[in-house]
């Protein structure tokens, strides 16, 4: 049975009953609606108020509040400017964004955020940090069991905002070995394909990223064993990353993550140098 939470409806000084949906709600998302709440009142402002210099409505305040639904870049922005609040909302906006991230990868997700270095092999899916909003929002919409429209949306968000990666500053070395196979299984509509070729293509002349690719009929490489990732902290330690079926694993063992790293140092080697890649990209891009 749903919980139901009393709600102050701050247009008639009423209680307002609205439905949670029964699902844990990370806990930054409730810190952050604490501290709204905090600034709101100290402005003097009810959450109608709040709405109307915002230009959103009292329901999406109040659900922000209450934590049961997280604060958007655009919504962040505009509570900033109402509230005078010195940044200290928009502080809380990365971890509000990572929490949107399946329970399994959040931690890595902290470590990805500040890495010196990232390499990654991807034999199945474009990977995340490349993909198109549209891709994306498929993948997730593939999901087994079903994700609701709101979980999509989330996730989507969540992978979109990790894409600061490529172009953070101080700049990360990114390197992604993308089998053929991902390139040309089609996720989406031949509409989202192209999109996402394209996508790549333009990412792949960033002068921090390298984009190859693992032809098809290659043989026996490093890589069939699945996808996997290489990272590099700012203390210089090697970390692996790998993940299967909604289940992540951070290695940190020496001896394993060094592994990791010849293994993608190897499958480097046999995939098609930077020129060849975005040549078979163009040619892929061109058969639509």
């Amino acid at each position: 049975m749903r919980a139901v939470r009393d709600v102050r409806d701050t247009r008639t000084g009423r209680d307002a009953k609205t439905k949670d949906e029964g699902v844990d709600r990370p806990g930054v998302w409730s810190a952050y609606g604490v501290l709204l709440q905090y600034l709101r009142k100290r402005a003097g402002l009810n959450q109608q108020q709040l709405g109307d210099a915002m230009g959103y409505s009292l329901e999406q305040v109040a659900s922000v509040e209450q934590g049961r639904r997280p604060a958007k870049v655009a919504f962040t922005a505009a509570a900033e400017r109402a509230l005078e609040a010195g940044g200290v909302l928009q502080a809380l906006q990365g971890e509000v964004d990572r929490a949107k991230l399946p329970r399994f990868f959040r931690n890595f997700a902290l470590i990805e955020a500040e890495v010196v270095s990232r390499f990654s092999y991807d034999p199945l899916l474009v990977p995340g940090l490349l993909q198109t909003e549209a891709y994306a929002r498929a993948v997730f919409a593939g999901h087994c069991p079903p994700l609701s429209e709101e979980t999509i949306d989330q996730h989507t968000e969540a992978r979109l905002s990790r894409q600061k990666l490529l172009t953070r500053v101080p700049l990360a070395e990114l390197s992604f070995v993308i089998s053929e196979e991902a390139l040309r299984d089609p996720v989406g509509s031949p509409e989202v394909m192209r999109a996402q070729w394209q996508r790549l293509l333009e990412v792949a002349a960033l002068r921090n990223v390298e984009v190859q690719v693992m032809p098809s009929r290659r043989g026996f490489h490093p890589g069939k064993n699945g996808p996997f990732v290489v990272v590099e902290t700012h203390e210089h330690k090697h970390l692996g990353y790998f993940e299967s079926q909604g289940v992540g694993c951070v290695v940190s063992e020496p001896a394993e993550a060094s592994a990791f790293a010849l293994r993608y140092g190897k499958l480097r080697s046999q995939a098609l140098n930077v020129e060849e890649s975005a040549r078979l990209i163009e040619r892929v891009v061109g058969e639509t």
